[in-house]
């Protein structure tokens, strides 16, 4: 985005400077330059790494046509924000490559105002991006520091780790459902569906457990794409195997009265969430608690990490299944049509 000289009207670099170019107080100290120039300037302070993560949306696929923009422009940028809380780092700034089939001032003073709340609360300004004619399509960059060797990675998880699961799963998948129309949600209480809509369109990005976490975590991800199928990912990734406790695994109120089958579809499968999981040494236990107290964020120990591979379920009898490490893809066609996590 250079905005050097904005034509009137509705040109590309008039759309910059009405709803995305911003005072440079909105600049952390590590951003030497943002907008105006070919490229920003970061400096990550000594002793740091740079973390670098994108994410794509793309309407029709990740979200409805007729989404609040309000909540997309928070979603955006909270999907990727979620990335670096998985990694332990801290928010240095973003960029947003923007696709629009037309310009339309109110949708983009709506999107922009989502957007830049949540920049807002986490110190993370725009630096940058580009805006083009086409379909729907956002895509956000997103730039964090973490002290070099902390950073939370999926290779870690140890065999006798503690699992752990932040906050709750499995809502985002039910609002989705419903809003498909799906007949096993019709009985679903309508004082419950603003705020599962809301954990569908409104994700909080669990930054302050991230960081919390530094030095005491051995491996971390955010779940986007379902509670097994993410795990599955740190699983191959370090070489392990995990058991779920699947009576610690906690139910919001909404799902408890499901289908028990979609309820545990909700749960191992659903994506859109949002929440860390991770692993930590059985001894750290009182460390997590303090990380999660000082991050004002829940947290469940809901199994551990197993030498052997794979995944498997201990239900409340004592019988043990296996868990098909099952998520999105979204090549794969093989999983749930439809519109899907990011």
């Amino acid at each position: 985005m250079a905005p050097d000289t904005p034509p009137p009207g509705n040109g590309e670099f008039d759309l910059i400077r009405r709803h995305f170019l911003r005072s440079d107080k909105a600049l952390s100290a590590q951003v030497a330059l943002g907008i105006g120039d070919d490229c920003a300037l970061l400096q990550p302070a000594p002793g740091h790494q740079l973390a670098i993560s994108t994410d794509m949306l793309v309407q029709g696929r990740h979200f409805f046509p007729d989404v609040d923009p309000v909540a997309l422009g928070h979603k955006a940028l909270a999907v990727n924000l979620s990335d670096l809380a998985a990694m332990g780092a801290r928010p240095l700034g973003f960029t947003l490559a923007l696709a629009l089939p037309q310009v339309d001032h109110g949708w983009l003073a709506a999107f922009s105002r989502g957007l830049f709340a949540l920049a807002d609360a986490h110190e993370c300004p725009l630096i940058g991006g580009d805006t083009t004619r086409g379909p729907l399509n956002l895509c956000i960059t997103v730039l964090g520091e973490l002290r070099t060797g902390q950073a939370l990675r999926r290779r870690s998880a140890r065999a006798g780790d503690d699992l752990y699961l932040s906050g709750q799963v499995g809502e985002a998948r039910l609002a989705l459902e419903h809003r498909r129309g799906r007949p096993w949600t019709a009985t679903l209480p309508a004082a419950a569906l603003p705020a599962l809509q809301r954990r569908l369109d409104w994700p909080e990005p669990r930054l302050a457990l991230g960081r919390a976490l530094a030095g005491i975590a051995h491996a971390a991800l955010d779940i986007s794409d379902g509670l097994a199928g993410d795990l599955g990912h740190m699983l191959q990734a370090s070489r392990v195997g995990a058991t779920l406790e699947l009576a610690r695994l906690p139910v919001p109120p909404a799902l408890a009265d499901l289908p028990p089958e979609w309820q545990r579809e909700c749960l191992l499968h659903g994506g859109d969430d949002y929440e860390l999981l991770f692993t930590a040494p059985a001894d750290a236990r009182a460390a997590v608690a303090a990380a999660a107290t000082q991050a004002g964020t829940p947290v469940q120990r809901i199994g551990h990490i197993d030498a052997a591979p794979g995944l498997r379920g201990v239900e409340t009898d004592g019988t043990v299944t296996d868990i098909p490490l099952r998520g999105h893809d979204h090549f794969d066609g093989t999983d749930r049509p439809g519109i899907i996590a990011a």
